[in-house]
């Protein structure tokens, strides 16, 4: 095996994803990475990579394999130690403790019962086209107008959660993915966000609902009904893969298009579906830049280099999205016509997102409405005046100002 060369330093700021992922990828298949604060890691970078490490029992979700934050390297202050290390869940969990927490939320989305949802995706779609419509105004930010309400209002409708909530968990979960400054402090956001879950188990105790939050609370598996605890993480997670992901797919999808004509032109004419802009946008410019973390449990071989035990892992999709070698020669380009090839923007393996149904319903609703809605829909600034969101984990933009008329 061949030494490790020098770590590549990611940008915080994460304002090139597209050149930091071909960067990364060029280097190998796992590289050493530095994270900010000179927080060390490995970045998988390649598809057949990360397809083998995510179903290798080698790596796993458990930070007490990580030496370095063990040894007390890496402070409890670490801007994205809440990524990183979020309490207990289905994140954070393998093997049989995975199988039964995940099982209590997959129940809620099989495709079958996503599907069931799409009357109410619809009317919330149309109700928010309608509202910008009336308002009136040439110029908006979709991000903040269209992108964010719509999967915010879904899963808070699923939650029970009441609107006048959705501004303050948006304020919430963009400090805690770093899109946003944070002055009072990581732990300060993570102690916010336990508050707001503390108290939403709390109310489904006292008073259950015909809600998921309530069904989740109810629900019952061979390894017993979620603890407060498990069930406030579990929601936690719920929450911000039932919005984040949607926000940022539909923000990039509508970015994409508008930054490529001919590709828009083809799914207007009818001559492409939408489907196939969702798969392309997801390959392309995937909702999550990188992934925080798995851990190895013992030296893993990849190709020329060995990952050593004891050090965190991250997926860079960045990277993995737009490999040539899964996806061709003109995997750089966004064509939303090329062949389907399999894409990871939703992870692989046992721990692959529950979410997926969910999100690609969503985008599949939103785009065709809101292009048919606004036919003469065009960008407000060129695209390269967008400002990037800034995290290194989410891959959006901080607002998308578009002109609808």
């Amino acid at each position: 095996m061949t030494a490790a060369p020098a770590p590549i330093v990611l940008d915080p700021l994460a304002r090139d994803n597209a050149a930091e992922g071909a960067l990364l990828r060029a280097a190998g298949p796992v590289v050493p990475v530095e994270l900010p604060g000179g927080v060390a890691a490995w970045a998988v970078t390649r598809h057949a990579a990360a397809r083998e490490l995510l179903t290798d029992a080698r790596l796993v979700k458990d930070a007490a394999h990580w030496a370095a934050y063990q040894r007390g390297d890496v402070p409890r202050t670490w801007p994205l130690i809440g990524l990183a290390v979020p309490g207990p869940s289905m994140v954070t969990t393998d093997g049989a403790e995975h199988r039964r927490l995940r099982a209590l939320v997959a129940q809620a989305f099989t495709p079958r019962r996503v599907e069931l949802m799409r009357p109410r995706v619809e009317e919330i779609t149309r109700v928010l086209l309608d509202s910008l419509a009336a308002a009136g105004e040439a110029e908006v930010d979709l991000k903040t107008a269209f992108a964010f309400p719509l999967p915010m209002t879904v899963i808070c409708s699923l939650l029970g959660v009441p609107e006048s909530d959705h501004g303050v968990l948006r304020d919430l979960y963009e400090r805690f993915f770093g899109i946003k400054p944070d002055p009072a402090g990581i732990q300060a956001t993570v102690a916010g966000l336990n508050a707001f879950v503390n108290e939403l188990v709390a109310q489904r105790r006292s008073a259950p609902g015909e809600d998921l939050a309530s069904a989740l609370l109810a629900a019952d598996t061979d390894g017993g009904a979620l603890t407060d605890a498990e069930a406030a993480a579990t929601l936690r997670v719920i929450i911000a893969a039932g919005h984040e992901t949607t926000v940022n797919l539909i923000t990039n999808a509508v970015r994409a298009l508008l930054a490529h004509p001919d590709q828009l032109e083809l799914v207007r004419s009818g001559r492409v579906s939408w489907d196939a802009v969702v798969e392309e946008s997801l390959r392309w410019t995937p909702p999550t830049s990188n992934f925080l973390f798995r851990f190895t449990a013992a030296d893993i071989p990849v190709g020329d280099v060995v990952i050593p035990a004891g050090e965190p892992v991250l997926v860079s999709y960045n990277a993995i999205g737009r490999d040539p070698s899964q996806h061709g020669v003109t995997a750089e380009l966004f064509d939303i016509t090329r062949d389907p090839t399999r894409h990871l923007s939703f992870g692989h393996g046992p721990h692959v997102c529950p979410g997926t149904p969910l999100a690609r319903l969503e985008a599949g609703v939103a785009l065709p409405a809101l292009f048919e809605r606004f036919p003469g829909l065009s960008p407000a600034v060129p695209d390269a005046e967008l400002r990037p969101s800034g995290s290194l984990v989410v891959n959006s933009l901080r607002e998308l100002p578009v002109r609808l008329f």
